[in-house]
């Protein structure tokens, strides 16, 4: 089983993790006409294809310790959960999907993505206080500043839109505090009694997101938050390239997670969270040079992205800092 024998390659991982965290969503900016319920369906089954794979090959390769054998070997209730910390996730994800459609990403990432990160990582560091809690605070506390000044510069691309709803604000609050929830239960999986590797963890992790989707999934597809009721006649409907831009969706969200779960196994899982949700750096990357979402944009609107890219390098650093200064 791969690990990383050092803290920088803990760290390359760590920050291949925020690349694919922040980088999954293009795929699903290049499908036409794909409503994201349905899309989710491809995504979810390629979260877990990705996750086998890897625990198949770097989770099984070289060491005693095999996915398989470490699967017949470790506690059940750790199985469990990793199982319920995926099911929280893919509740929590799909109400951010929402809360963007419903209030926009200037409302509904800095407030999802700000509470899940304080809540996660002072959950996790609880369970497992691994790293130095100032260093540590401090990082986050950078991070949260990032956060609120990406929302800064998308909200200052939309001056005058219309009014952020009460529900909107609500199903915000509520992905965020599910989105932080679910670091926990990874944490108790790696270190209570008979571990799960990291490579096991991401599998039922993985497994237990899909599990959530005919639940919750099929009610947002009846019910949508956002838009008409959908049916699944429009999965099959959907062209073969859609398909295969959700599964890759997935590897890509899948492969972070795992790498995240790896690198946590050397960090702890309170560091790894911290340096994986800088994603909202990387997606606003793609939105500046990709998709030039930011053609145009005012003197305010840039300089609140200049400080989103500031903050965010700082919280790296600073983070890291967290690992060394307490080793």
């Amino acid at each position: 089983m791969f690990t990383p024998a050092t803290f920088a390659t803990a760290m390359l991982m760590m920050v291949t993790s925020t690349v694919c965290w922040g980088s999954w969503a293009n795929t699903y900016k290049l499908t036409k006409g794909y409503r994201f319920e349905l899309f989710y369906w491809d995504y979810a089954f390629g979260i877990v294809l990705i996750s086998l794979v890897l625990a198949l090959t770097m989770g099984s390769l070289g060491g005693p310790t095999s996915f398989l054998s470490n699967v017949q070997s470790a506690d059940g209730s750790n199985i469990v959960l990793a199982l319920v910390g995926g099911f929280i996730f893919n509740i929590a994800n799909l109400l951010l999907v929402a809360g963007i459609e419903m209030a926009g990403l200037a409302i509904a990432f800095p407030l999802a993505i700000g509470i899940a990160l304080v809540e996660g990582v002072v959950l996790s560091y609880v369970l497992q206080p691994k790293g130095d809690p100032v260093m540590l605070g401090l990082g986050v506390g950078l991070a949260i500043l990032a956060v609120i000044a990406d929302g800064k510069a998308y909200g200052s691309l939309n001056a005058g839109g219309s009014v952020t709803s009460r529900k909107s604000i609500i199903v915000c609050v509520v992905s965020g505090l599910l989105m932080g929830a679910f670091a926990p239960f990874v944490t108790r999986a790696l270190t209570a009694g008979h571990t799960l590797t990291p490579y096991s963890i991401a599998v039922f992790f993985t497994i237990g997101a899909l599990l959530c989707c005919p639940v919750v999934n099929v009610y947002f597809m009846k019910k949508p938050l956002v838009g008409e009721p959908v049916d699944f006649s429009g999965y099959f409907k959907q062209r073969g390239s859609d398909h295969l831009l959700g599964l890759l969706g997935g590897a890509i969200w899948g492969t972070g997670t795992v790498f995240n779960f790896v690198a946590a196994s050397f960090v702890g899982v309170a560091i790894s969270y911290a340096i994986g949700q800088a994603a909202p750096m990387v997606a606003a990357v793609w939105g500046v040079f990709v998709w030039k979402e930011f053609r145009g944009a005012n003197t305010t609107a840039k300089v609140y992205l200049a400080a989103m890219f500031a903050f965010y390098l700082l919280a790296l650093f600073v983070i890291a800092r967290a690992y060394n200064t307490a080793a």
